[in-house]
Parts: structure tokens; sequence; C-alpha cells
């Protein structure tokens, strides 16, 4: 029997990122372009859904499974869960189907003698009482707040200690918040140049509103922007709003550095916001600052290096620096879901250690009077205002950057206080739409 093609590239993906890549880039990848875009479509929302609600996917496998899933194959298990991922959660497609094409994936991916157990597993599952999350419950948060943290992690498939963190240290209320707009498909923010190409945007049938955080960001309600020639050549780029914010948090000057810039996105903006002024990005990899060469081409100003942005050979003085540093990204789960279940408590530990090197470095690349924009994606202290107190940083409270952009009409947001936790910026993921972020401005 023939596999549907969504089906069997969902399996694809979802074994690649279970090898550790990433959903975000491999459902961009060529695997993709020969598929009808309904297909596309369905791809996007199995492998998405999948990563959302593994751990409430696996829960439901091992209640009916014979076997350990620990022991089970991958191609085995992630057939399994896709399976699952459409009986629970999507209505408009039959049960029968999704069961018979993870029989036939399996069979496809050489696994032919697991056949009678994913059958076995899925019709048990399949005749089992009805499920209790549907696929309404994804776009919206789900009933009965003040869950005890440790059913949260359950009802919104997030590990335990994660969520236990987050009700410590921003409270219940505001962690199932989290954890609810982790599991819905986060808004797609885009900026732009100029007005001409708004227009030309919206005569190809993409459908814009306003930004919630940022007056020049637009949030896309309809069609595929990634489809027009705008995108195609350079001109509409896909960012986050709260990304946007910190970028132009970094001010203006005659000399700026991007020390963490990869894939480019803020660096863009700095070179934007100050076309007379000397913009330098630099990289740890080779292959990731030839990208962000050839993404930024359209930018004079800009010059791209690679370098280790703890100990970089480019010389100093530079009135700006931002040091948006790699960070567990527990702020952008929405985007990111693999990350739930890769990410680890001790984690944290190397990473701060590393993030503290950063953020040291980039200072000594700072003129005296200079200002540093630190910043992370991620909810945690360790990476976020423990590095800055360890590094032995000036803190300047950010409300100063904020104010300014907000008398350039650039910022939006009426009450400055939503966005302070104490002199740093906080955004926590959806709040204003966007995903969640530190910053921190520091000086000498």
């Amino acid at each position: 029997m023939a596999v549907t093609p969504a089906r069997d590239a969902a399996l694809d993906i979802l074994l690649k990122v279970e090898q550790g890549g990433f959903a975000s880039e491999l459902l961009h990848s060529e695997r993709l372009d020969k598929l009808s875009l309904q297909d596309k479509g369905l791809v996007t929302e199995l492998v998405m859904g999948v990563l959302r609600w593994r751990s409430r996917l696996d829960d439901a496998i091992g209640e009916v499974s014979s076997q350990k899933l620990a022991k089970l194959d991958a191609e085995v298990l992630e057939s399994l869960r896709l399976a699952v991922y459409q009986i629970n959660f999507l209505e408009r497609i039959p049960a029968h189907a999704a069961v018979n094409d993870a029989v036939e994936l399996v069979k496809r991916k050489k696994k032919k003698s697991a056949a009678p157990f994913v059958n076995a597993v899925l019709r048990k599952l399949v005749r089992g009482p009805a499920p209790t999350t549907s696929e309404s419950h994804v776009s919206q948060k789900m009933a009965n707040v003040g869950h005890p943290k440790s059913q949260l992690g359950h009802r919104y498939a997030h590990p335990s200690w994660m969520v236990e963190r987050w009700v410590k240290r921003y409270g219940s209320e505001a962690a199932e918040d989290i954890c609810a707009y982790d599991q819905q498909v986060p808004p797609i923010a885009i900026r732009f140049r100029d007005g001409g190409t708004e227009q030309e945007l919206l005569a190809a049938g993409i459908s814009l509103v306003p930004g919630r955080l940022v007056r020049s960001a637009r949030v896309v309600t309809a069609g595929d922007v990634t489809k027009t020639a705008a995108f195609r050549e350079g001109r509409v780029q896909v960012q986050d709003e709260g990304s946007q914010l910190v970028a132009m948090l970094v001010g203006s000057g005659e000399r700026l550095l991007d020390c963490c810039a990869a894939p480019g996105g803020k660096t863009a903006i700095l070179a934007e916001r100050n076309p007379n002024s000397a913009v330098v990005a630099t990289e740890l990899h080779q292959h990731r600052a030839r990208d962000m060469r050839e993404r930024l081409k359209g930018l004079p100003n800009v010059s791209v290096m690679e370098g280790d942005a703890s100990r970089l050979s480019v010389g100093g003085g530079f009135d700006r620096v931002l040091a948006d540093v790699p960070c567990s990204g527990t702020g952008t789960l929405a985007r990111n879901p693999e990350i739930k279940w890769r990410l680890k408590s001790e984690d944290l530990t190397d990473l701060h250690r590393r993030q503290v090197a950063i953020l040291r470095g980039a200072l000594t690349k700072l003129r005296p009077g200079g200002r540093l924009v630190y910043s992370s994606c991620s909810l945690e202290s360790e990476e976020n205002e423990d590095v800055v107190r360890e590094a032995g940083a000036r803190v300047v409270p950010i409300s100063e950057e904020l104010e300014a952009l907000r008398r350039e009409e650039e910022l939006v947001v009426e009450h400055l206080t939503e966005l302070l936790e104490g002199p740093f910026l906080r955004l926590l993921p959806g709040r204003f739409g966007s995903d969640g972020f530190f910053a921190a401005l520091v000086t000498k």
C-alpha cells in the first residue's frame, strides 16, 4: 500500500530531529520541494504537533504497549507518535488512515517485523476511550487554571523540572501561560524597509496586521510570505518582534559590534538604523559566517568576520555592542519544541559559563562610556541576570533605551512596566505575541 507523501516526509523529518536536527530548518529543506502546498501544511502540522505533545503521546502509547518505549527502534516509535497525534488531535483525519500509514511506514523503513506490533498498539488506542485533549485545545489556554506544578508538565507536555522552575520563578499563573503558549502555533512577524514592500505583499495576497511591540513590524495573518518575490530578494525578513526590539535597544554610534551575529537578523537592524556607521558582525562557525555574508550583502556598512565571541581578534573602541548569546532557548519552545526534550537542567551550568566568557570578552571591545546590550531568548536566571552579575558589568536601567524608542514612536507598548523586571527587559513567551527574551543594558 502507498504511504501518503506528507506522512512519509513527516517521519523522515522527525527521525532527523531525533538525531539532532531542528524542525524549523528541516521543514524548509529540499525534502519538501516536490510536495503540494496542502501536503506541506500537513507535514508542518504533524511534525510540530508530535514535537509539542511528545510526552502526552508517549504516555498514551505506553498504556497499551507490550514493550517499553525505550526499547523500540526510532522508526517504530516515531511512526507510533505520528499516528497517535493524528488519532488524538486531528479530528479531520480518519483513524484508520493514520493506522494504515503507520504500519506501512515501518515496513518502508525496513522494520517489517514490527508492523504487527504497531498495528496492535494503534488498534487498542482507537478502540479506547475518547481523548481528553482535542485539536481545539491546542489553540487556546486549557481550562482549570492553577494546576499544581506537578500536573502542569503532564497537561501541557513539558518536562516537570522545567515547569517547576518557572512556577518558582514567575508564579503558577505565568508558568501556565508560558506552557499554554508553547503548545500553539506562534505568530509570524516580519520586517521590511519601506512601505512599498508592504503594498507589494498585500497585492500578493499576504494579510498583515501591525506589530504589538514594534511599530515597523507586521504580523502575517494569511498567506505564505516565503513564496513572495520580496522575500526571495531579501527585502522581507521573518523575525520575531522580541528579537527586533532587542536589536533596536542597541542604539546608535559610529562603530557597532554584533558579536554573536548569526543568522544576521539583528545585524541587519543595526545596519539599517545606523546607515552611516560601521557595523562589525562576528560568528564562530565558518559556514554560518558565509551564509551571513550572502544574506547581508545589500548592506555595505556591514563587515562579517569569523571568531569566538569570548576572545575576538577585532579591535576595541566600539560605541555600541550587542551580545545576543547562544542559550538554552527556553523562550522559543513554541517555535522549537524539540528543545524541551533535549535540554537538561545540568546544561544550564555549562551555558552560564560560556555566556559569562562571552560577555566579559564583549566588554573589552567597548569604549569607555559605551553601552552593551546583553540578551538571550532564555527564561532561566542562570543565563540572564546571573551572567550579568558574575561578569562584573555595571547595569544601566534599560528603560532609558525603551523610552528613546517610544519617543521615536517605534515602541508601541503604552506602559513600560509591562516590559521591565527591575533594570532589565523581560518578555515572557506570548505576552505580546513574541518569544521570550531577556535583555540587560550594561557598561564598563
